[in-house]
Formats: structure tokens, C-alpha cells, sequence
């Protein structure tokens, strides 16, 4: 799926309006993570270096369309993209109103200088966001000159600034374009995967085997391998008749689980499950651990791989080529049992090395991957998490087909 990208359109003079993900984490007014801000530096930066005029628009967090909720404001996203760009936006980043097509934001857009950066208020704020409501687009449209799609972890949502919004900005013949996050992430999500090198693997981790089915069901007929960890792995592991203890299980799910795992052996996928597990007495900070291998007693709980799947799993992805890993193998937020999942992490960076594809998503997975300092060393690292689980899924992401294609215009 190739989609036009902005640096192939001429911005000097326009409006250019770029639907970003600045839904970050935050601690009361402090943003906690600032990934998804510096993820779309990229795009903000090639529009201004060629002279172009910024409007930035966002949702953050889950507001009810019921008008402004100071908690919910981007002015903190605001002063923090201002630093980050620093010289690059000359006449720094302004942030006008409480509402983002109100006639004081029309009125900042319209003034903007060449170079100019506005940062419109949470587009959730606005009841017509969330309902894809076209009179609401309509209002965004006549703000700008050319759209961009660079919010890939909003792109399975049609939300209006994600759907309607880029309709109605073909309707009147203005271009409609991918940002360098989004370019990414089709780049790496479908294509690369479409054309796989083998062996190609999938990394499977999380905490319901109903959060990850769809995926299981979709990739295990296209990989070589899957690795099922975490908390999901125990309903596997009760479906092969093997003792689980305290750990969580899905029991409605369990026949579901044989059937998974006989379809994936008529199919020749190799399902990897742990062996061994690091258990606790409770799921809490501190508790009393052990590492067993096999069957879990009564009363522990498994939290994490053991030692000899660290190394199992490691060595079926040092040898892959094309490697999709999606989901953290225990509680990697409370070590000890953390150890799983930062294994998992130091096989894939050193594929990476040997000059495999790699490929990270999900939220879970995108802050493991930060937190180990990971990042710089995965070929890609996806900023969606529900997007990137529903192209894992095989799903089609439908504002995707309001983008022009590298073909069109």
C-alpha cells in the first residue's frame, strides 16, 4: 500500500494541516512519555523547511465531546513541542482558544506567517470528532490547503479528522498525503510483511488469548514460527492438559485454545509456549517467587518466562529473517519479572544486528522496547497500538483509503 508523502508536494505558501497523535501519557499537567510528540518532528520539520504554514490538530485522551475539560488541554503538548522544535518553527508554536474551530482558531490559522506552527485544542472536545460528523470536517477543511495523515495510531478509528476530513478535502481537489510516521509505519506493517523473508516469526505476548486472537488466527498462516508468551500463554498451556496454578487463564477460551493449536500444526507453524516460568505468590511488588519448570503448583502464579525459554525463544529469533513481535512476555513493569520480556528484547536487537527485519508494536511493546533502550536498535518500532494489532489482524484500516496514492494528482 503506497500512499503519496508530503515530501513529494509543494507546501511553500500553504496551509498545511497535519492530524498528529498527541495522545500522550500524562502525570496531572506533566507529559510523562514525549515519543509521540518527537515522532512526528519529521513531518512538522519538512513543511517548514520548505516554507509551508502548520496547523497541527490532535485528540488527548477520552474528553466527551461536551467542550473544554481542563485536563484534557494540549497546552502542555503545546510548550513541549515548542522546545522540540526550537529554532526550526521561528515564531514558536501557537495555541489559540479552548476550542479548535472556533472563531479565534480560524482566526490564528488565517494569520499564520510562513513558517508558522498552530496547534489546534483537543479535537475530542468537539462532539462531531468521535461521531465522524462531516459539518465538523467541513469546518477543518476550510482551515487548510492540504492534508496529512501522520496519527497512524488514530488510523483505525474514522474519526471526521481522520475520515471525513481528508474526504471533503478531495471533494474540492486539495491533496491528501501521508506523513513520514504513517509512510513508516504501511512501509513496514504491510509491506515488509507482505513480502517476508523467512524464516519469518511472530512474538505474541499480553494477557488475554481473546485480546491477540484475531492475530494468532491471521498470522500463523503466514509465519514459520509463533511465540506465544505472557499471561496468554498459560490458556495454551491448560489446553495441552498441562498444570497452571494460580496463573491467569481464560477457561472459556481453552477449547478455543486446542483449536488454535491444532490448526496451527496443519498448517506446519511451529507454536513455541514456555517451559519454564518464574512464579509468584501474588501479583504485587516483592512477593515470594520461585522458578519452575513444567507443571505450576497450586497457589503460584506465573509472571514471567524462565531461564531456559529466555534462551529457546532467543535462539529461534536470532534465526529468523523478518520478525513481528507484539506483547511483553510477563509483568515487565515489576521486576523481577521483567527478565522475560528484556531477553526477548536483547534477541530481536541482536537480529536486528545479523540483518533481520524487525518490527515492534503495540503500546505494551513500544514502552518495553523504551524502557530497556531498545528502541534505536529494532528496525521499527510502531507509535499504534490498536491500529498496529488491527493490521496484525489482517484488518483494512479505512482512512487509509481517503489518502491520495503515490499514482494520484
Amino acid at each position: 500500500m503506497r500512499k503519496k508523502r508530503i515530501d513529494s508536494v509543494d507546501v511553500a505558501g500553504k496551509r498545511v494541516f497535519v492530524r498528529v497523535d498527541f495522545n500522550v501519557p500524562m502525570e496531572g499537567s506533566v507529559i510523562s512519555d514525549d515519543r509521540r510528540i518527537r515522532a512526528s518532528l519529521p513531518t512538522i520539520r519538512s513543511v517548514l523547511a520548505r516554507g509551508g504554514r502548520v496547523v497541527l490538530a490532535s485528540h488527548l485522551g477520552r474528553p466527551d465531546g461536551k467542550g473544554f475539560e481542563a485536563d484534557s488541554s494540549l497546552a502542555p503538548v503545546a510548550r513541549r513541542l515548542a522546545e522540540l522544535l526550537g529554532p526550526d518553527a521561528p515564531h514558536g508554536v501557537t495555541f489559540p482558544s479552548n476550542d479548535c474551530v472556533d472563531d479565534s482558531a480560524r482566526a490564528a490559522v488565517l494569520a499564520m506567517p510562513e513558517r508558522g506552527v498552530v496547534l489546534l485544542e483537543n479535537l475530542r472536545f468537539a462532539k462531531g470528532e468521535k461521531k465522524g460528523d462531516p459539518a465538523f470536517a467541513a469546518k477543518l477543511a476550510d482551515l487548510c490547503d492540504i492534508y496529512v495523515n501522520d496519527a497512524f495510531g488514530t488510523s483505525h478509528r474514522a474519526d471526521a479528522s481522520m475520515h471525513a476530513l481528508p474526504m471533503a478535502m478531495g471533494a474540492k481537489g486539495a491533496q491528501r498525503v501521508a506523513g513520514f510516521l504513517l509512510a513508516a509505519e504501511l512501509e513496514y506493517l504491510i509491506a515488509r510483511i507482505a513480502a517476508a523473508e523467512r524464516p519469518f516469526l511472530a512474538i505474541l505476548g499480553g494477557a488475554k488469548v481473546s485480546d491477540k486472537i484475531l492475530a494468532i488466527e491471521n498470522l500463523m498462516s503466514k509465519v514459520d514460527r509463533l511465540i506465544v508468551g505472557g499471561a496468554m500463554a498459560y490458556t495454551f498451556l491448560r489446553a495441552r492438559g498441562i498444570a497452571t496454578g494460580a496463573s491467569l487463564v481464560e477457561s472459556d477460551r481453552i477449547d478455543l485454545a486446542k483449536e488454535i493449536l491444532a490448526k496451527a500444526a496443519a498448517k506446519g507453524c511451529e507454536f513455541l509456549l514456555p517451559t519454564d516460568h518464574v512464579c509468584g505468590r501474588d501479583f504485587k511488588q516483592g512477593t515470594e517467587t520461585t522458578t519452575v519448570v513444567g507443571a505450576i503448583p497450586d497457589g503460584w502464579m506465573g509472571l514471567d518466562i524462565g531461564p531456559d525459554t529466555r534462551a529457546r525463544f532467543g535462539e529461534a529469533i536470532r534465526s529468523s529473517r523478518t520478525i513481528v513481535w507484539n506483547g511483553p512476555m510477563g509483568v515487565f513493569e515489576m521486576p523481577p519479572f521483567d527478565a522475560g520480556t528484556r531477553a526477548v528484547g536483547e534477541a530481536v536487537v541482536a537480529a536486528t544486528a545479523l540483518g533481520a527485519t524487525t518490527i515492534a508494536g503495540g503500546g505494551d511493546t513500544a514502552a518495553a522496547v523504551e524502557q530497556f533502550g531498545f528502541a534505536d536498535r529494532i528496525s521499527h518500532v510502531s507509535t499504534g497500538g490498536g491500529a498496529s494489532l488491527e493490521v496484525l489482524e489482517g484488518k483494512h484500516l479505512v482512512c487509509l483509503d481517503a489518502l491520495d496514492d503515490c499514482n494520484n494528482h
